[in-house]
């Protein structure tokens, strides 16, 4: 059992597989680096789906910032005068707001109320998720686009069943890696479950999983961890990430029968680029110090359950050759 991790990405189009891989391997590797640690990362999988909606990948080598296809954010290691603001004024408000905003928008049974105003704002926002809960207006399959997203993970999870896998989900990519742990792969064994900027707590994501849940026969008045996560559920969020807006999403998801629920991190994301910081971007938040220190914990931990296999395997032929 060899250990690896899936990356899974999120909202909006992406540079091409490989660019997108490779920058996230460094990312982790600076923080891993910044940490003090001497580690290597192990295999690293991309799940890679913008391709699904996107006609063409952002372009590395495109100049022209007026282009679609130009790439604004790139991969930057951190730059060494970032400044870590005092925002408890703000976290006081956005949890006041979180909890607010869930009793008024959420039922018991999480069916929601004012639909129209999340449909609203998801058109306006977040056209990808819109996508993959409705589909596109040309498909004979509402949930086209929705089963053909999931599959790209379901099949990379299938294919390292037997591997320690730590799966990381940014974004929306937090809500993909959910839906597919929870509906198309329950029964594959997750050792650690991350999500990054995740909007797993917002009151329209909460119903629609809920909803899915009742198609298939599941009445519940709390979401749950998937069943195959077996170690932890980190969450990862930046209060001034506004897509992680709601972060506390260890008040609306409960324990699995391997005594898991996430565990909830507020951490700075310190990517930024010609000045202009994103609290939401992927590169920042794998690098944070909180992330890599469990990072650096998955890897030392499968170095030390590979020792007594290697142990044995050099070992073996002296055995034999005493034996003879």
């Amino acid at each position: 059992m060899a250990n690896i991790i899936i990356g899974i990405h999120g909202l909006g189009n992406k540079p091409p597989v490989a660019r997108l891989k490779k920058w996230w391997k460094l990312s982790m590797t600076e923080g891993l680096r910044t940490l003090g640690s001497d580690n290597d990362l192990p295999e690293f999988e991309m799940v890679y789906w913008s391709d699904i909606l996107y006609e063409k990948p952002l372009d590395p080598n495109e100049k022209d910032p007026g282009n679609p296809l130009y790439i604004d954010e790139k991969y930057l290691e951190t730059s060494g005068n970032f400044v870590v603001e005092d925002h408890s004024t703000r976290k006081k408000i956005v949890d006041y707001l979180g909890r607010q905003m869930n009793r008024i928008f959420l039922n018991e049974d999480l069916s929601l109320n004012y639909s129209f105003v999340s449909d609203t704002i998801m058109r306006r926002y977040f056209s990808d998720l819109e996508q993959y809960y409705y589909g596109n207006k040309t498909d004979h399959d509402v949930h086209y686009v929705r089963d053909l997203i999931r599959n790209r993970l379901s099949e990379k999870i299938r294919r390292h069943r037997k591997d320690n896998i730590m799966l990381i989900g940014h974004s929306m990519g937090s809500i993909i890696a959910f839906d597919v742990l929870t509906f198309l792969v329950p029964d594959i064994k997750i050792n650690t479950f991350v999500t990054m900027g995740s909007p797993l707590g917002l009151p329209f994501i909460l119903s629609k999983i809920a909803e899915e849940e009742k198609e298939k026969g599941i009445t519940t008045s709390m979401l749950q961890t998937p069943p195959g996560v077996t170690y932890k559920w980190f969450n990862f969020s930046d209060i001034l990430d506004k897509v992680a807006f709601n972060y506390k999403i260890e008040n609306y998801y409960s324990y699995n029968s391997y005594g898991v629920k996430p565990v909830d991190f507020l951490v700075v994301n310190n990517y930024r680029i010609n000045n202009i910081p994103n609290p939401h971007k992927s590169f920042g938040y794998l690098r944070t110090p909180e992330f890599s220190k469990i990072l650096n914990q998955f890897i030392q931990e499968g170095k030390e359950a590979e020792r007594p296999k290697l142990i044995k395997k050099l070992l073996d032929p002296v055995k034999k050759l005493l034996s003879r």
